[in-house]
């Protein structure tokens, strides 16, 4: 696709750095690409959906091409790159393609998903279809092994580079708690131990891997499909679910990155586990409304099975 190349300034701290978001179609991995690019960055974006393909996700109005649109328009430089993160050959030719064109990479993010179509969210692990259960846990888990395999001899050729495994909670909740079911528990559980385990192995090249996770995301498929309301009238959600409160929109992380890459301290962070609400109060930042929604302080403090939600301290 065309790209347009946008001159950074004082407030662009990622201008000349190279980034892939792996899973960018989308939700977080779509916002971390636009803040990266508001940041300066040039974002290559990867995923399965574009404008002649759609997954089996189905969402077909989400697409690579629309993601790296919207990476220009944020000041960035987004190239679209159709990619099936389960295809080792795939992943490969991307990476060579990012190499030849750019000599570098300077941010990786793994935040291959699209595993929630498959999930039996009320059945035992011996009642889930296993077929759906092991899709889960290659779309998952096998899709991030097969991207920083070939993604990360480019990453570890600088000393700086940022590897981000995105899960769904830190590892202070996901520890204790059973985030049923089975595979689902199981496929957000392996990025917090693939972020400990990588970090270990790219600290001697002068690089850094930490996990990062969202709050309650009001991605799109939160909102049109669970609660069926939109980001204008989101807190019509609150009816259904008074937690839904403490929710966030998918930029929050998105701002989250671009601190995190933009700190020339990261180091201090590797193989840690993050949340979008800790590190706002870390680096300042705050979602779009201004707030700064802490959800996983929240959900580890304020009884979820209750029927009343009060955010007051937590955003």
């Amino acid at each position: 696709m065309e790209t347009t190349q946008h001159t950074g300034g004082p407030a662009q701290p990622l201008t000349g750095k190279i980034a892939l978001v792996a899973g960018a179609t989308r939700g977080a991995g779509r916002a971390m690409a636009v803040e990266l690019g508001r940041a300066g960055a040039t974002v290559y974006v990867t995923g399965r959906t574009t404008r002649e393909r759609t997954s089996e996700v189905g969402r077909s109005t989400e697409t690579i091409e629309e993601t790296a649109d919207l990476v220009d328009a944020a000041g960035g430089t987004g190239i679209a790159v159709p990619t099936d993160h389960l295809e080792p050959a795939q992943v490969e030719a991307l990476v060579e393609r990012i190499d030849r064109e750019q000599g570098r990479l300077d941010i990786l993010v793994n935040d291959i998903w699209g595993g929630d179509l498959h999930v039996e969210w009320d059945k035992k692990m011996w009642e889930h279809d296993l077929d759906k259960g092991l899709r889960i846990l290659r779309l998952g888990i096998e899709t991030h092994i097969i991207t920083s395999r070939f993604a990360l001899p480019l990453l570890v050729r600088n000393p700086g580079g940022l590897v981000v495994e995105v899960t769904d909670g830190t590892a202070e909740y996901n520890g204790p708690h059973y985030r049923k079911p089975f595979y689902y528990d199981l496929a957000k559980a392996a990025p917090l131990r693939m972020a400990h385990g990588l970090a270990e192995e790219v600290k001697e090249y002068g690089c850094t891997a930490l996990c990062l996770t969202p709050g309650w995301l009001r991605s799109e498929a939160m909102l049109d499909t669970y609660f069926k309301v939109t980001e204008e009238n989101w807190r019509a959600g609150c009816e259904q679910n008074p937690h839904f409160a403490i929710s966030e929109t998918p930029a929050f992380v998105g701002r989250a990155l671009v601190a995190l890459a933009a700190d020339p301290d990261v180091a201090r962070h590797n193989g840690a586990s993050l949340s979008s609400g800790g590190l706002a109060k870390e680096y300042g930042f705050t979602d779009v409304d201004g707030s700064a929604p802490d959800a996983w302080r929240y959900i580890t403090e304020v009884d979820q099975e209750s029927d009343t939600a009060d955010v007051t301290g937590y955003r």
